[in-house]
This record gives C-alpha cells, sequence and structure tokens, in this order.
C-alpha cells in the first residue's frame, strides 16, 4: 500500500547525524558501529532505500534550526542568524538529493498529481524518487517575519511554530504561556501565504491561541493521545476533538516515550515496555473514536527523530515495516477504505483541500 508519513528529519540526519541517507539502513549503521556522540547510534531505521521498499512514497520533511537563549540548556544555536544559516543548509542537502534523482519537492497541486501518477504507473522502486514537502519544525530561524516569504519561495508549506520549550515565536513542549505579538504576525503571515500551520509541539496555551487566531488548514504532525500517555506532549482529548473541528489530520508518532506510559530515556526497552505496533494502533483507534470515523488520523512517525531501535517499536526494524500496519488495522475490524484513509488517504485529501 502506498504510504505517507507526515513527519521525518531527513535532512538532520543527513548533516547533524552525518547519515548519507542514498545508502541502506544497514551500511549506515555499520559504519556508526563504536561511535557514542548520539544514543541512537548504529540504530538507524530510515532511508531512502528503506522507504522506497516500504513505498513510502510521499513525505513531510523537516528544516529544524532553534534559537537558544543564555542559560537554555537545550541543544540550539546561539543566534537566529545561525539557526537560519542552518536550515538552509539542510534546504541545500535537499536540492542535492533532487539533483540526483533520489526526491523531488511537492509544493503545489500540479506537482502533488503528478508524483502520485509516477508512484501509480512506475513499477521499479529504484527509478522512483522519495517525494517531499518542506516544514520548518519550530519558527525559531525564521530572523523576522520576512523570511518566511523567502522560505516559501524556496518551497516551505508547512510550519510549526514551537519545539521544545521556550521559543522566539511560541512556547512549545514542556513550556507554558501564550503567543506574542510575534507569534500572531506569524500567523497572520502564513494564512497569507497558505503555510500550513503544524499544531505539534504547541504548548497548550499557545495550542488554543493560535487556533483563535489562525483561519488557515491545520494539521498536527506527528501527536499522540493524553488519555494515553499523560503528557503535555501529547494531544488531550478536548484538543483532538478541536482539530477534528477544524478538518485536521493527526499523525500519530512512534517514538516510545510517546506510545507507551512510564518510559524513562536511557533504561527503558521497548520490548519491556511492550511497545509493538499495535500500541500504534491503539493511538489510532482512540482517535478514530473521538471523530466518530476514520478521516483524522495517518502516519507521521518520527523516526530517527533523534531516537533508533533503541525507543521505537520493537518489531519495527525499518521504516519498511509501516506497510505491517495495514494488517493490523484490518484485524481490529477497519475496512479497507479505513485503513486506505490512514495510510495515505487523509493526507492526499487534506493537502488537494489546502492547495486547490
Amino acid at each position: 500500500m502506498f504510504i505517507v508519513d507526515a513527519h521525518l528529519d531527513l535532512s538532520m540526519n543527513a548533516l547533524e547525524w552525518n547519515r548519507d541517507l542514498q545508502l541502506p539502513v544497514a551500511a549506515i549503521n555499520q559504519r556508526e558501529e563504536g561511535l557514542t556522540d548520539k544514543p541512537d547510534r548504529a540504530r538507524s531505521v530510515v532511508s531512502l532505500p528503506e522507504l522506497r521498499k516500504g513505498n513510502v512514497g510521499l513525505v513531510v520533511a523537516t528544516q529544524i534550526g532553534r534559537y537558544v537563549a543564555p542559560g537554555n540548556n537545550l541543544p540550539g544555536w546561539h543566534s537566529p542568524q545561525q539557526a537560519w544559516a542552518q536550515t538552509q543548509g539542510q534546504l541545500a542537502w535537499y536540492k542535492a538529493m533532487e539533483d540526483v534523482g533520489e526526491m523531488v519537492q511537492i509544493n503545489d497541486l500540479t506537482s502533488l498529481e503528478q508524483h502520485l501518477q509516477l508512484w501509480a504507473v512506475t513499477n521499479l522502486p529504484t527509478q522512483k524518487p522519495i517525494g517531499y514537502i518542506l516544514s520548518l519544525e519550530g519558527a525559531d530561524s525564521l530572523i523576522d517575519i520576512s523570511y518566511l516569504a523567502k522560505a516559501y519561495e524556496n518551497g516551505l508549506r508547512a510550519v510549526g511554530p514551537a519545539h521544545y520549550g521556550l521559543g522566539r515565536y511560541a512556547n512549545g513542549t514542556d513550556a507554558t504561556g501564550k503567543m506574542g505579538a510575534d507569534g500572531l504576525q506569524l500567523l497572520k503571515e502564513m494564512e497569507r501565504l497558505n503555510i500550513i500551520l503544524d499544531a505539534t509541539h504547541l504548548c497548550d496555551d499557545a495550542f488554543w491561541q493560535a487556533l483563535d487566531n489562525f483561519n488557515g488548514h491545520v494539521w498536527a504532525s506527528h501527536n499522540n493521545c493524553r488519555a494515553l500517555v499523560n503528557h503535555n506532549r501529547q494531544y488531550s482529548d478536548d484538543m483532538i476533538r478541536a482539530l477534528i473541528d477544524r478538518g485536521a489530520v493527526i499523525g500519530v508518532a512512534l517514538d516510545a516515550w510517546m506510545m507507551v506510559p512510564n518510559w524513562v530515556r536511557g533504561q527503558s526497552t521497548p520490548r519491556q515496555m511492550n511497545c509493538n505496533l499495535q500500541v500504534m494502533a491503539d493511538h489510532i483507534d482512540h482517535i478514530c473514536q473521538l471523530a466518530g470515523n476514520t478521516l483524522h488520523v495517518g502516519m507521521g512517525t518520527d523516526l530517527d527523530g533523534a531516537f533508533g531501535k533503541e525507543q521505537c517499536p520493537y518489531d519495527l526494524e525499518t521504516i519498511a515495516d509501516l506497510q505491517k500496519v495495514p494488517y493490523l488495522l484490518k484485524e481490529r475490524g477497519y475496512s479497507d477504505t479505513d485503513i486506505e484513509n490512514m495510510m495515505h488517504g487523509n493526507w492526499l485529501r487534506f493537502l488537494r483541500n489546502a492547495w486547490k
């Protein structure tokens, strides 16, 4: 089945993890054996060949560059200008992948339909470029609001104003507080440019304020359910209902601490915590029950998002194993149409509506 994954940090892995994503996952991991600079070394699950193997033909791919003020212990850059430069290096990597036919940017309805047609008629996986929709995870790198238009010209089509902690435009996971004037101006400019608002990572205060002040299209690229894992990173049922009312699609993530309660980073293991793809289906079920249908949930895996096999479902060796998900959903009684909605149809319907 064709799959859309609404959140992958491909360029971050290429530049900050120094992974050649043109290689098979096994080759990437072999080269990382013995490295200890990052906790997920030699545990990667994502590469371009694995995306093709899993028929994951369209992804939302990120740029990310956080600004950190003095006293902020999160990893990031010491000025917005440096953060901007980081995102431009990431953009250059995507363009380089385009130049060699590995990827193709999808930024309007025409390019979307052409890409879907290519994947429908081309039999050899090696001949298929991975389509990517460019998204900005955290808006800190936008030096000022005028940079959003520059980014749009380069293909940016979705923005999550916040990431972790305090942000320049909005506060994110583990923080509180509403957006200030700059954040509200950002929302206004996003609406003018028809850039999708990614509500992921917005703290509760900023989440409700954003929905009240943004009249464009909203999605949540990678979020799970607070009712199942009680943490501010997840969405409460009220938040999920509000997104459903806005016509949003919510991508379900495969980061183990977001999937199962009481995960302890660096100590818990997926098998110990019984974290498998069935748990992903539990989060999917919960969203579908709140919606009363299967039209508001999809894949948003966040795989290799600064974690690897040590912190994702134990029955997933690489991202190609997303092809197991349709069978799990069928066992739970979902129809073929339901499953197609959740694996690709909901994201495609959303994009066709946003870009019509």
